[in-house]
């Protein structure tokens, strides 16, 4: 079974036939960027677009390394046909001289292009230096919650706990067992860490390796590449190098701090939330994880991204909100937790929102089903129906 991504398809749909601009599909391996290409190209057919007018390349499967001139052979039979062209080719980056091909067929005027890639820096960088601007970045995240309901029906509370626990990569199927979901993560993982980083940069594995297993042991905790070095005796120029890249190949998001009072954002301290929490499951001690409220967290900052919401963490006087989510003049200020039954807990969670002096909406999102209402307006609502869509903020 595969799952319709409909939320990309929406904006591709919309930016089709706009030759002057490239769109560009970024994310982790394995996110499904080829999959919402090729529902795309499916999508293209259901318009009636000429099937010959469509040329679709993805350079992930090949066995030997393409070159420029293979890749223009390739789409020069489309070329010399009339009307418009759509040019889609996955992992573009892989072959050297892309932009001035993309550039060159966005020149023309009669190309649709569209591109995927695993290193945002490096697609950003390359086409902000050829295209000045002219290409739209869509960020391929993993399945959501309500699409991994779709993908694996099932219990909810329980298909919760295998979402933080394997993560929501299309291929993992949780059904097969926890070996199986371990071995297809440290695949993936070990495939980032090769294509996407090592092979950018000089420099230690055991050293990323480490970095990366503190980033997934601190996920929603405040950190810096400064107190990383400390941390792990490591050089702070090798850790800031492999931030960079980390960050680039979306294995991690890094979250700013936002202070509302003084409305402006904290760059000393910030966040970073792992993309697929099933790689974190392998490389630690599965033993150590049966807490999941990081996770909890981690699923709710993504979901957020995926709402189209720009996030940070919110600073306020001593105290900190998880999440305070901006979207054009809409602010809504959110805490996660697994349970608020413990009083200590409750007001740990409803304080830092009740001091927060404006009347903009205040959430806490937790697993509970009893004592959900509204605490001196302060929605406290069920985080998988949240997740699930019945309450869209």
């Amino acid at each position: 079974m595969e799952i319709i991504r409909e939320d990309y398809l929406a904006v591709l749909t919309s930016s089709k036939d706009m030759p002057s601009t490239v769109k560009v599909l970024t994310g982790m391996r394995r996110t499904g960027k080829t999959t919402v290409l090729n529902q795309f190209v499916g999508r293209l057919r259901s318009m009636d677009t000429d099937e010959e007018n469509i040329c679709h390349i993805n350079l992930d499967l090949l066995v030997d390394e393409p070159n420029i001139n293979w890749l223009h052979e390739q789409i020069k039979p489309v070329l010399e046909r009339k009307g418009m062209h759509y040019i889609l080719i996955d992992e573009i980056q892989d072959v050297d001289g892309w932009e001035r091909l993309v550039a060159m067929l966005v020149a023309r005027g009669d190309c649709d292009v569209y591109i995927t890639g695993s290193n945002s820096k490096m697609l950003s960088s390359e086409l902000s230096t050829k295209l000045s601007g002219r290409y739209i970045e869509i960020e391929i995240l993993p399945l959501s919650f309500k699409e991994y309901m779709e993908l694996h029906p099932g219990e909810k509370e329980k298909r919760l706990e295998d979402f933080l626990k394997f993560g929501g990569l299309p291929m993992i199927d949780p059904d097969r067992g926890e070996s199986v979901c371990m071995y297809q993560s440290e695949g993936v993982f070990n495939t980032v860490v090769m294509k996407d980083i090592m092979s950018r940069i000089s420099g230690s594995t055991r050293r990323l390796d480490a970095i990366c297993r503190f980033l997934y042991s601190n996920i929603g905790n405040v950190t810096n590449p400064d107190r990383i070095s400390e941390a792990l005796n490591i050089p702070k120029d090798d850790v800031y190098r492999f931030m960079n890249e980390i960050v680039s190949a979306h294995l991690f998001y890094h979250v700013d701090r936002y202070d509302i009072v003084g409305k402006k954002y904290l760059k000393s301290k910030g966040k970073y939330y792992a993309t697929d929490l099933g790689m974190r499951y392998m490389l630690l001690n599965p033993g150590s994880l049966a807490d999941l409220s990081k996770p909890l967290e981690n699923a709710v900052y993504f979901e957020l991204l995926r709402r189209g919401y720009k996030v940070s963490v919110g600073s306020y006087n001593d105290s900190e909100i998880d999440f305070t989510a901006m979207k054009g003049d809409k602010i809504i200020y959110y805490q996660v937790t697994q349970t608020m039954h413990a009083e200590q807990t409750k007001k740990r969670e409803l304080t830092p929102l009740e001091n927060v002096p404006d009347n903009y909406r205040k959430i806490v999102l937790t697993e509970d089903r009893i004592g959900l209402g509204s605490y001196d307006g302060i929605d406290v609502v069920n985080v998988i129906d949240w997740l699930c869509g019945m309450d869209i903020a």
